[in-house]
């Protein structure tokens, strides 16, 4: 028999999550009025207008909403992963049957709409990674499960870079959020952080030379932070082995020696001396490791060789892999580059709309970055932009308060769960919507990349709304039955 919880799921959802989510719908809907219509034109309703064709996408996200409510949610734990592998053909099929549109075939056309399948494919990622981690025994801190792990996050960024859709893939690295709170250890997180630090100094500062030597400040301060970053991990991971003692005396040596010498008697280039440091530790701890059943020094010896590595590919992968405009939008963001008239074009004119607003703004439909289309995307990756022109500073603060409300909502709803798959989701879902806010706000500010990604319930299209739409409700459908007996209890 039906408990409460299956007969009634709409009595059990939560009121905050969705009140939230009505509010920034409504919220998302007048933006797109103040950014995509001209001065004076008040027909918001028609299906010609951008205005008019969103109404109907969050009138069908409505509606996706009430039929997830009605079904039970057992249906996402038995056919997780049915829709993770239709998905991922999915993927696997977009790009020989997709438009090129600016360069992306990413975009499915059904006729009346385009479609993009990379946001539905995050919800069925999403639940085939909870349905893995909730299998009996399954812990993140075995090095062979949370491969297996990685590689259901890491298959579809690889099919959606296929369909030269960069941002889309780089959202998945959200996971690797939930992966931590599920037991992921954190030397994993240190690493993808170490590898970003290294990348960006290593890259920003690559062609400053440091001064009395022939040596790059970007090249001699990573090779240096490698050199601390290895101590310091023998430190907190092997405390009674004494290498880290004999590598700080041999490094510490080496460094202020050859500062010296380059100084003084002849220049040269220094980061061949921390280059040579980096592999005799790495040499060192691998021959400590011989013979030895935990080999945790040679795991930090491999981190030592991998960050070498990475910081001599990472110029090769900055101008060879990355495509030109990828290339130069980071150089902007790095101040390597002042384009005002390209890729810095759309984050200038952004922060310019941003600022005109001032602390009150300028008023619903008043921005005149906004009418004047001076931000190109304003109303779907730049949308943040008209928020803070016409809203001001109050308006756009409002706007992220409810988004963080929203995050610390979904998160007290993923640690109340009874069962291992729902938290896992919860979190999930938690990740994808911070990555989203974080990075699409940061780009309109021109403090993080421009990958192109929407602000979520706020950029104009169906394809984003309906797969936050899709994520959130699937959530919620999960935490209405969280009081349900579990079988066998």
């Amino acid at each position: 028999m039906l408990n409460e919880n299956e007969k009634y799921p709409l009595f059990n959802i939560d009121w905050v999550v969705l009140s939230l989510y009505l509010i920034l719908l409504v919220c998302g809907w007048f933006s797109i009025c103040g950014a995509s219509h001209e001065l004076g034109d008040t027909n918001f309703f028609e299906w010609s207008t951008r205005t008019g064709k969103q109404l109907v996408w969050i009138a069908c996200a409505l509606a996706l909403g009430f039929v997830i409510m009605m079904t039970s949610d057992r249906y996402y734990d038995t056919l997780a992963g049915f829709f993770y592998w239709l998905m991922m053909l999915v993927l696997l099929v977009t790009p020989f049957i997709a438009k090129d549109i600016k360069g992306s075939r990413s975009w499915v056309s059904l006729g009346f709409c385009n479609i993009q399948p990379a946001e539905f494919a995050k919800c069925a990622t999403a639940l085939a990674v909870a349905k893995l981690i909730d299998e009996y025994g399954f812990t993140l801190d075995k090095m062979r499960n949370f491969f297996k792990a990685a590689g259901l996050v890491l298959l579809p960024m690889v099919l959606i870079v296929l369909q030269r859709e960069t941002g889309s893939a780089l959202v998945y690295l959200a996971f690797f959020l939930m992966f931590y709170r599920e037991g992921m250890p954190g030397s994993i997180l240190f690493i993808a952080v170490a590898a970003v630090v290294y990348f960006v100094v290593g890259i920003r500062f690559g062609t400053t030379e440091l001064p009395g030597t022939l040596s790059s400040v970007g090249e001699f301060v990573v090779l240096t932070l490698i050199w601390l970053f290895t101590i310091g991990m023998l430190h907190v991971y092997v405390p009674r082995n004494k290498s880290a003692h004999l590598f700080t005396l041999v490094g510490a040596g080496a460094i202020i020696l050859s500062l010296l010498v380059s100084e003084f008697i002849i220049p040269f280039d220094i980061s061949w001396v921390l280059l040579a440091l980096c592999i005799f530790m790495a040499g060192y701890l691998a021959w400590q490791s011989l013979g030895q059943r935990v080999n945790t020094c040679l795991l930090i010896a491999v981190f030592t060789l991998g960050s070498t590595a990475f910081l001599y590919t990472a110029d090769f992968a900055l101008n060879n892999v990355l495509e030109p405009h990828q290339r130069v939008r980071i150089q902007v963001l790095l101040g390597m580059n002042e384009d005002n008239r390209d890729a810095g074009y759309n984050v200038n004119q952004s922060k310019i709309a941003i600022g005109s607003g001032g602390l009150e703004g300028k008023g619903f439909m008043n921005g005149t970055q906004t009418k004047l289309k001076y931000v190109p995307e304003q109303d779907t990756d730049f949308i943040f932009c008209t928020v803070g022109e016409e809203q001001g500073f109050l308006g756009s603060a409002g706007v992220l308060l409810l988004f963080l409300c929203m995050i610390l909502r979904l998160i007290y709803l993923s640690e109340r769960q009874v069962t291992t798959f729902a938290r896992v989701y919860g979190y999930s879902v938690t990740s994808i919507l911070l990555f989203h806010v974080f990075i699409n706000v940061g780009m309109v500010m021109g403090v993080t990349p421009v990958i192109g990604i929407p602000l979520p319930f706020f950029s104009y299209g169906g394809s984003s709304l309906w797969g936050f739409t899709l994520m959130l409700f699937i959530f919620l459908r999960m935490d209405a039955s969280r009081k349900r007996p579990i079988l066998g209890a």
